[in-house]
């Protein structure tokens, strides 16, 4: 059974930082998507299980940045240059397969979510 365990959202002013974190029980491929009030839930980034390939939401490229520690079971999503509109509940999630692809329905396991909200 993969547990997925998100820290490090918040309140924070645009234009401001916040970095993410997931622990994860198990190295998988991993992604990090939100879903804002009303709207449908979105990819924003993954990487690989070996770390090498990432991939990003056009929305959040050049802003924010998806890593991780293998050694600690770790997934980060650091995110800066925050913007109101990226305000959401964030989810980590995980899929068996390589690619981190953006289709929410290809990932098995989900985190419970965490609170981002950025002031204008």
């Amino acid at each position: 059974q993969v547990q997925l365990v998100e820290s490090g959202g918040g309140l924070v002013q645009a234009g401001g930082s916040l970095r993410l974190s997931c622990a994860a029980s198990m190295r998988l491929t991993m992604g990090w998507f939100r879903q804002a009030p009303r709207k449908e839930r979105e990819f924003v980034a993954g990487i690989s299980w070996s770390g090498v390939t990432t991939n990003y939401a056009d929305s959040v490229k050049g802003r924010f940045n998806i890593s991780r520690d293998n050694a600690k079971n770790m997934l980060y999503l650091q995110m800066n240059s925050l913007k109101p509109e990226d305000t959401a509940v964030y989810y980590c999630a995980a899929r068996d397969a390589y690619l981190p692809i953006t289709d929410s329905s290809a990932y098995n396991y989900w985190g419970q979510g965490v609170q981002v909200t950025v002031s204008s």
